[in-house]
């Protein structure tokens, strides 16, 4: 999931929580006159929070302001969001938690952390690093751009309000490379590494001939619907926004990026080279694990799981017969011709449709509930599949448009299958898909917690989701089980290398070589993901410390409930009240338990 929509995410919060499905036992009329105030209070801040953040309300399948985009750089803009969140931390203080049922409790826990996280995240400045090679909205835009994303384009007005739109984002970019400027004054500048990963994303948007261009796209594929003079004055208005504008914008911020901002880049890897840098990776643990644990207990925490990991893969090393030692058969996996058996992208993706056909048999066993939105398996654009990682975007909230998981295909005859089982279930089913779609489908909570993501819940569920696999018919195969074990080891690797970056003043060699010790994942592979954590602190780490506190859960249930514990009904306690932080989770899980036990 990406940073480059609103970022979301949950404070720990010191409150015991009931299921959300209790309620008290006696409603008074106060109590229900309060009970409407406070939704209409939620409703209201959605509501207003679309407004200001209009690009995710296209992404939630909201079509009223597709053609706006309000520069997130620009003071107003960020005057707009700073007040927006200073009305509602302020309104919820109205609300006295006894006149508030369980579930709307939690919702305003919820809001308060989303206010408070937001609000503290201003005394960073992250404005300051509007451009990478991973996060940042103009890859987003791109993929917008391409017509087969989040923007509809199924109506001659839909094909203008995008054209309207880039008002606002040619905007933002001539804004970006001010606040880069700015940046390079103040001592805040990227990685010179990272820079030039961004360099060719920017430059493929440079080409010319504007029918071979990106922003093009959508005049290729026009509705059967359209008339000749419809399509006729579309093409125009096309093909001058994108040699008059578009172009032009991005050589400007190419050339801007490729000489005096490469040339400011900065040699150090972590985010405490910059000012403020250490407090700045404090709040990023913060916002992306939902706990109050330290970089030094994380690192450790991540050596200690290394370790563990370490052993199972001895296991299926000795069941395959190698005969070297765990590193020499991480270099025989990352380069076993028989695990790299494509000679067309198409056969990655019918790969992955294959897996979930073997697992539909078994899905019944472990869920009960299931998402209604359809899914889909997409190759990555071109002009940005090698920097990018396998990811999942969510499907619209009507359920019209349907989740899609993206896996990038630089090279299809490099392209090793041996952990595409771990990664299905993980990006697919029933982890990212199940897990937001569902959340997406919820008539019970109010619509700000449909769009919520909190990353230590999302990506504990996803990383959970793997060790899913034999239950469901998979990892049959001893490779797809040592697949596994090397996403899970990644994610371990990944809170030692974090850390190590950015708290421990490793360089990205150091953090390179040892996920290369540790895993099997290819050195292209983990250069980039080195490199992403490089541009987005801390995000990292939420996967393994999500996971293990959802193993932590299940565990408990099962030792508490016995024959009785029913693995269906835990996935659904676990995935009914949509992300929350893992203190509140652990909560509701804890109340579970016990209602179950009384049963």
């Amino acid at each position: 999931m990406k940073k480059i929509l609103t970022v979301f995410c949950i404070l720990l919060v010191s409150i015991s929580c009931k299921d959300e499905a209790t309620t008290k036992n006696t409603t008074t009329k106060a109590d229900t006159d309060v009970s409407a105030k406070f939704n209409t209070m939620l409703e209201d801040y959605y509501e207003e929070g679309l407004q200001l953040n209009p690009i995710q309300a296209t992404f939630t399948g909201d079509n009223r302001f597709n053609d706006q985009f309000p520069n997130p750089l620009a003071y107003e803009t960020v005057t707009k969001v700073k007040a927006h969140f200073t009305k509602y931390k302020e309104a919820l203080e109205k609300f006295d938690d006894e006149s508030l049922s369980d579930s709307e409790k939690m919702s305003k826990a919820i809001l308060k952390w989303e206010c408070d996280i937001n609000l503290e995240g201003f005394h960073y400045k992250s404005e300051y690093f509007p451009i990478d090679q991973m996060w940042s909205i103009n890859l987003m835009m791109g993929q917008l751009a391409s017509g087969a994303s989040a923007q509809p384009f199924t109506t001659v007005e839909d094909y203008d309000k995008w054209l309207n739109r880039l008002d606002g984002y040619i905007a933002w970019m001539s804004s970006a490379g001010e606040k880069m400027k700015e940046g390079m004054a103040a001592g805040y500048v990227l990685p010179k590494s990272l820079i030039i990963k961004v360099l060719p994303q920017l430059k493929a948007l440079t080409v010319k001939d504007p029918e071979a261009h990106l922003f093009y796209s959508p005049i290729k594929n026009f509705p059967d619907s359209f008339s000749e003079e419809d399509k006729k004055q579309l093409t125009k208005k096309y093909t001058q926004m994108v040699t008059e504008r578009i172009v032009p914008a991005y050589e400007v911020l190419h050339e801007f990026m490729s000489t005096e901002y490469l040339d400011a880049g900065r040699t150090t890897s972590g985010i405490a080279a910059i000012p403020n840098g250490e407090a700045f990776y404090n709040y990023q643990i913060k916002l992306y694990t939902t706990t109050d644990m330290t970089a030094n207990e994380i690192h450790e925490l991540g050596l200690a799981e290394v370790a563990r990991i370490s052993n199972e893969m001895e296991k299926i090393k000795d069941q395959v017969g190698f005969k070297g030692d765990l590193k020499a058969f991480f270099n025989e996996v990352r380069n076993k011709k028989e695990l790299m058996p494509f000679t067309e992208p198409q056969q990655v993706i019918d790969n992955f449709n294959a897996i979930h056909d073997r697992m539909k048999p078994q899905i019944e066993k472990l869920f009960d509930v299931k998402p209604k939105t359809p899914f889909e398996v997409r190759r990555t654009e071109e002009f940005r599949e090698k920097s990018a990682s396998a990811e999942y975007n969510p499907g619209s909230l009507d359920g019209t448009r349907p989740g899609i998981f993206y896996t990038p295909i630089p090279d299809v005859t490099k392209y090793n299958t041996y952990s595409d089982e771990s990664l299905f279930l993980h990006e697919a089913i029933p982890g990212h898909h199940y897990q937001i779609s569902l959340t997406q489908e919820s008539t019970t909570l109010p619509k700000f917690r449909k769009t919520l993501w909190y990353s230590g819940y999302g990506e504990g569920w996803a990383l959970y989701s793997e060790s899913l696999g034999k239950e469901l018919g998979l990892y049959t195969d001893p490779y797809q089980y040592f697949g596994m074990l090397g996403a899970e080891m990644h994610r371990a690797v990944r809170l030692v290398v974090d850390t190590g970056l950015h708290a421990k003043g490793w360089t990205r060699e150091q953090a390179i070589q040892y996920s290369l010790d540790n895993e099997a994942v290819s050195e292209a592979g983990i250069t980039s993901e080195i490199e992403r954590y490089m541009a987005n602190p801390g995000q990292a780490l939420s996967y393994k410390i999500g996971q293990l506190k959802i193993r932590e859960l299940r565990a408990r249930a099962e030792t508490a409930l016995g024959d009785t514990f029913d693995i269906r009904q835990f996935h659904n306690e676990i995935l009914e009240t949509g992300c929350v932080p893992l203190a509140l989770l652990e909560d509701k899980i804890d109340n579970w338990i016990l209602r179950a036990s009384d049963k």
